[in-house]
């Protein structure tokens, strides 16, 4: 592969590295420019898979190196997207229509208005540990991984913006809690996703690999960020991401 296919590969997944543990979105990023550089769309969708992983183990480390982990409840809600990711990465190809934008920027839309709810927010400084949950919560929590499993197996772009909704108003966490679990959900739901991408011969593996360098250099400086900054940070990138998406998807649609 030419030097400058390397550098744009290492600096876009960089950036996109850094959005998902903010936010989310970081695969409208590193989708494209895999396009641009010949593959077709289901081995895009795959490839990025590799990198998405490498950053999702380099920021849940550092998390743990800040003492934000909380492996059994991350562990719990992880395992409950494993029917919903077979299914979807098995199935997992580049959708494509002017619908299919219209209506994931309709629902980026009312992820952004649902995210700017304050009413339940918690303290704006994150606890350690984080406070008691109900068993109530827990369970709708616990219920909706499986359609994450399914979405995130099938097309990935965005479900970081879904699962911060769902930990942040359902489980009333902390945006850092929220962070932190997202990472560890879509890190473990990716190595099946993997697994089946990679059965399918939908993954180039030394493209992958230069993609993990920029997406774990960004994953790493944005669970930095992410802790030291706190909840209103996160949130304004978040806010940031899903305008960007909206506008995005509107102008290809």
């Amino acid at each position: 592969m030419e030097l400058w296919k390397i550098f744009l590969l290492i600096v876009v997944s960089f950036f996109a590295g850094f959005l998902n543990v903010m936010a989310g979105g970081g695969s409208l990023l590193t989708l494209p420019v895999l396009i641009f550089l010949g593959l077709e769309g289901s081995v895009a969708n795959g490839t990025n898979r590799v990198a998405i992983l490498a950053q999702s183990v380099t920021s849940v480390l550092t998390f743990l190196k800040k003492g934000y982990f909380e492996f059994k409840r991350s562990l719990s809600l992880a395992i409950c997207t494993l029917p919903g990711v077979i299914i979807g990465a098995y199935y997992g190809t580049k959708l494509q229509g002017a619908w299919f934008n219209r209506v994931l920027a309709l629902l980026m839309f009312v992820l952004m208005i649902v995210m700017s709810r304050n009413s339940d927010d918690p303290p704006e400084k994150s606890a350690l540990p984080p406070p008691e949950i109900s068993s109530n919560r827990l369970f709708w929590a616990h219920f909706s991984m499986l359609f994450i499993g399914l979405y995130g197996g099938f097309i990935q772009v965005g479900v970081g913006l879904l699962l911060m909704v769902i930990l942040k108003k359902v489980l009333r966490l902390d945006l850092v809690y929220v962070n932190m679990h997202k990472l560890f959900i879509v890190g473990f739901y990716t190595c099946v996703a993997i697994a089946i991408f990679g059965w399918k011969n939908q993954i180039l593996w030394t493209t992958g690999f230069y993609l993990s360098i920029g997406y774990s250099l960004g994953g790493f400086v944005g669970s930095e960020v992410s802790i030291k900054k706190g909840e209103s940070t996160i949130k304004t990138v978040l806010n940031i991401v899903l305008i960007a998406m909206i506008l995005e998807l509107l102008w290809t649609a």
